[in-house]
This record gives C-alpha cells, sequence and structure tokens, in this order.
C-alpha cells in the first residue's frame, strides 16, 4: 500500500459516503426532459461517469 492508493482510498470512501448521506428526492433537468430521482443516484451515476471517461483517457495516453 503506497500513500497514493490509501489517498485515493480515503477520498472514494468519503465520496461515497457522501453520495449516500444525500437522500432525498430532486429533480433534474437532462437537456429536455425534467426527471425525479434520488439524489444519491444521480451523484452516483457522476461519479461512475467521471471515472469511466478518466480511466478512457488514462489509458489512451499509454
Amino acid at each position: 500500500m503506497t500513500p497514493g492508493r490509501v489517498a485515493v482510498a480515503v477520498i472514494a470512501i468519503l465520496t461515497l459516503v457522501f453520495i449516500f448521506e444525500n437522500t432525498r428526492s430532486t429533480k433534474i433537468r437532462l437537456l429536455i426532459p425534467e426527471v425525479t430521482m434520488p439524489l444519491w443516484m444521480a451523484l452516483l451515476g457522476t461519479g461512475l461517469i467521471g471515472a469511466l471517461c478518466g480511466a478512457f483517457f488514462l489509458n489512451r495516453r499509454r
């Protein structure tokens, strides 16, 4: 376990705690339609999309 991996693990855990603490429903506009969903689902989806984009660009650099 390197210090970098420990830092990433701590940030990931804090991010998940933040996501799952925000459980109320909220309205989200997706270009045209407006949907109502739990805030944790929107945050988790956004985080997963960001992680996938980061992994894609990291793999393209190598």
